[in-house]
């Protein structure tokens, strides 16, 4: 799969970069701009080609029937021109059509053009042919996808589009090659012991990694709402915690086949309330009461994991090990990502509420990757092979 520097780039050659610019906006003004800046070193070395540059992004979940200003990338157009200069950077009110065609026409050597929400077309979403010929139809030589967070997506855009370049005229940036390295190749044959750390809510949304786990990790760590379901599954009266009734099945199928690989938490802290508890009491995991919600894994637990994350060659960690939102019920998120910090191993963070939980306890620079996508860093995990790189490879 071609990295952008194989790509032969020109003076004034037009490349379509495609970005994952799907950050949050609140009354104009950008939350949070890790996703953009993680898209300015490829940005940066197209400039340094003096290629002109059109940018194209989505961003939130608009209706797709045309332009909704709530969604509007103008906020993103404004923070380029801030990091990269006024001259440098040109917007378009539209994705497709003659008025974009002139825009890019115009472009000089060196310059960007920032298409708006490519969401505002229901064709995006919907992978369609006509859409990408569109999109191609604005002069591109080149293609480069540096929006790891949509690789699990079949979207015009990302799936689509690159069909219709020439394998060796398209590319993956410098952000989804790291991803590709760090979740792919570096785990493929990682070094050991290798431990997964996985939490959040739901089994079912966990399957596919859990089942491939089994067959490529040491130890599958098992925390967060879901340990419930296990629990459960086992015979463990859980009170009234998160449970998936319908993956009870699931559960008990993964602890048949993972044995020992899989390690369930030993103890739990439980209230009768998350908003307004009149008890927190830890509890074993087999002696929860019929009022009891379990709200994050106990110190015990902590403990047990955190040496198994200390000792390891390579950790993944792929959801919270509860409620860490809320102070009080994040000390087992807290300490796992303690321990991965405190590994020597590579330690990669899998996206979602789990980046987000690094970023609260301050530990982004202890890691060796956190991923910038939650549904595709999973998909990669489980071994699936994307959308947006198989549209790279073919």
């Amino acid at each position: 799969m071609n990295s952008i520097k194989r790509l032969t780039i020109g003076k004034a050659d037009v490349v379509f970069l495609r970005v994952d610019f799907n950050v949050p906006v609140k009354d104009g003004i950008i939350k949070d701009t890790k996703r953009i800046d993680a898209a300015l070193p490829t940005i940066k070395y197209l400039l340094e080609k003096d290629a002109r540059i059109i940018v194209a992004s989505h961003l939130g979940r608009p209706s797709g029937i045309g332009y909704e200003e709530g969604f509007s990338l103008k906020p993103v157009f404004e923070k380029l021109q801030e990091y990269l200069g006024s001259a440098n950077v040109k917007y378009s009110k539209q994705v497709i059509g003659e008025d974009v065609n002139s825009r890019v026409s115009d472009l000089q050597p060196g310059q960007i053009l920032l298409l708006e929400n490519l969401r505002f077309h229901k064709a995006e979403k919907k992978g369609d042919t006509e859409f990408a010929k569109q999109l191609s139809a604005l002069g591109a030589k080149f293609y480069v996808n540096d929006a790891f967070g949509t690789m699990h997506r079949e979207h015009a855009s990302v799936f689509t589009l690159p069909g219709l370049f020439p394998m060796e005229n398209k590319a993956m940036g410098f952000l989804v090659e790291k991803e590709y390295m760090y979740l792919n190749e570096k785990l493929t044959t990682p070094e050991r012991p290798y431990s997964v750390i996985s939490g959040g809510a739901k089994v079912k949304d966990k399957i596919g990694l859990l089942e491939t786990m089994i067959v490529q990790a040491d130890h599958i760590l098992i925390g967060g709402g879901m340990m419930f379901t296990f629990l459960k599954a086992k015979g463990y009266n859980v009170g009234k915690s998160l449970l998936e009734e319908e993956s009870l099945d699931i559960a008990s199928r993964i602890m048949e086949r993972a044995g020992d690989k899989l390690v369930l938490p030993l103890d739990t802290l439980a209230v009768d309330s998350i908003e307004s508890p009149k008890y927190k009491e830890i509890r074993d995991v087999n002696a929860m009461q019929d009022s009891d919600i379990g709200v994050d894994i106990g110190p015990r637990t902590c403990e047990l994991f955190s040496g198994l994350i200390v000792k390891s060659g390579s950790v993944v960690f792929n959801g919270p090990m509860g409620i860490f939102e809320i102070d009080e019920y994040a000390r087992g998120t807290v300490a796992v990502i303690d321990a991965m910090a405190e590994c020597e191993g590579i330690t990669v963070v899998g996206g979602g509420d789990s980046a987000s939980s690094v970023k609260k306890f301050n530990k982004s620079d202890k890691m060796s990757h956190i991923s910038t996508g939650g549904g595709a860093s999973l998909g990669m995990l489980s071994g699936v092979n994307l959308p947006g790189f198989r549209a790279l490879e073919e």
